[in-house]
């Protein structure tokens, strides 16, 4: 029982910091202490993947077999904003934070229609293959970090909808 004071002490200090430290997250609400070196708060901002595959027409099982990847060509851009000679013949777009959210996956009226797109200045698949574009040129605006994350997990809800191999899924040379 001589440790009574000494535990009362600590449980006194704990509910004080808990205290503290629960005013201080309400104080700052929905605005998060800025981003350091790796913040997941900006990438849960993103809206979901199974949500952005989801389209206005229907969706057959076996309407796609092949995915290509290619780089825009340009350091920004968005479907809403495109930039420079951005080759939008895409059904995705993922965004690198220059024109819209970096990570940020937009899908063209394309999908959305669930069109084939016509071939353009690359093209490795035929008329059911899906084209994601990922904003910049792979040499001088390399992806971001957020980019690659948001495009595997992009690549991995395709395949496992539309029953499509690895071995269909076609990245730019840079990549390879």
């Amino acid at each position: 029982m001589s440790n009574q004071p000494r535990v009362v002490k600590v449980l006194a200090a704990l509910l004080i910091s808990m205290t503290v430290g629960a005013f201080v997250l309400m104080a700052l609400g929905n605005n998060p202490p800025s981003a350091g070196p790796f913040c997941l708060s900006a990438y849960y901002r993103l809206g979901s993947v199974d949500q952005v595959i989801q389209s206005k027409a229907c969706q057959a099982p076996r309407r796609w077999n092949g995915i290509e990847i290619f780089f825009s060509g340009t350091k920004r851009g968005s479907l809403q904003q495109p930039a420079g000679a951005v080759d939008m013949s895409c059904h995705f777009v993922i965004c690198n934070g220059v024109g819209a959210g970096d990570g940020e996956i937009q899908a063209s009226e394309q999908w959305q229609k669930q069109w084939s797109i016509q071939p353009s200045r690359t093209w490795q698949g035929s008329d059911k293959t899906i084209r994601i574009c990922l904003i910049g040129d792979g040499v001088n605006t390399l992806p971001t970090n957020y980019q690659l994350k948001r495009l595997e997990t992009l690549l991995e809800a395709l395949c496992r909808k539309f029953a499509i191999s690895a071995d269909s899924v076609y990245l730019p040379r840079d990549c390879q």
